[in-house]
């Protein structure tokens, strides 16, 4: 399998604080990747990075084979927290074609193409019922909905997917869920941060993080106990069952003393 992303001694860094140590990964071409790790292990960042709005600060970092600046037009990016403002009397379907802006420039215009590509994104987000209605009309689930239609609607070669599912309604989740199977089975590359177990299972490459890579490759083979154990922190029960360690007081690597029960292996 082609690798559309690949890290050498890769650092990141923000001021002081190590957001990623020097670390080795990569993300498969026509794959889906999940980055799963506390909060605070550096999942965001290395999205930023891939997407060339961070700049590393050692290391070598490859996508599609380039420098991330050098193609950031075929990478589409959905941040976990994209705002827009309320106020302005915008509505879904203008918010979606903001997307289309890099690629036209701010003179361009839309033509035949652009319009299919809109109503293509639209459609498959099952927005259209809700083209013509304000942002601030929508709920989390359906804004969520509109932010990924607006990365669908960029040229794109890899899609990436900032908690894209955090907090949503079950109707929004499978909507992006099928999106990013149906990403898949056009052959471009889908990564996309996580902190649930079962999301991360479904993707084809795991990439465990706690402020460096602690483990990647198929799922199986990263949710070990003694691999969640150095990611999180915790004394783990190596029981059958779910569990989601996202915890919003939570450090990477602090010792914690409380079992879990992992995630079923092989199913």
């Amino acid at each position: 399998m082609s690798e559309a992303v690949v890290a050498r001694d890769l650092e990141l860094v923000y001021g002081e604080h190590v957001a990623l140590g020097a670390s080795d990964f990569r993300f498969p071409a026509g794959a889906v990747t999940a980055l799963i790790g506390p909060n605070g292990s550096g999942k965001s960042t290395v999205l930023a990075a891939v997407a060339g709005l961070h700049e590393p600060s050692a290391g070598d970092l490859r996508v599609l084979g380039w420098t991330p600046r050098k193609v950031r037009s075929r990478i589409a990016f959905v941040p976990q927290s994209t705002k827009v403002n309320d106020l302005l009397p915008v509505t879904v379907r203008e918010v979606v074609a903001m997307g289309r802006y890099a690629s036209l420039g701010m003179l361009g215009r839309f033509g035949t193409d652009d319009r299919a590509a809109l109503d293509e994104a639209l459609r498959r987000l099952d927005l259209e019922p809700l083209a013509a209605r304000h942002l601030r009309e929508l709920s989390g689930g359906q804004r969520q909905r509109v932010f990924v239609a607006q990365g669908l609607v960029q040229e794109h070669e890899i899609l990436l997917l900032d908690e894209p599912t955090t907090g949503l309604d079950i109707v929004s989740t499978e909507v992006i869920h099928e999106v990013v199977r149906s990403e898949r089975a056009a052959g471009k590359a889908v990564v996309l941060t996580t902190h649930d177990f079962a999301e991360a299972r479904a993707a084809d490459h795991v990439v465990l993080l706690a402020n460096r890579v602690v483990a990647e490759g198929v799922p199986d083979d990263v949710f070990t106990p003694d691999n969640l154990a150095a990611a999180y922190g915790l004394e783990i029960n190596s029981a059958i069952g779910h569990v989601d360690l996202d915890d919003p007081a939570h450090q990477p690597t602090r010792p914690r003393h409380r079992h879990v029960e992992l995630p079923p292996l092989g199913d």
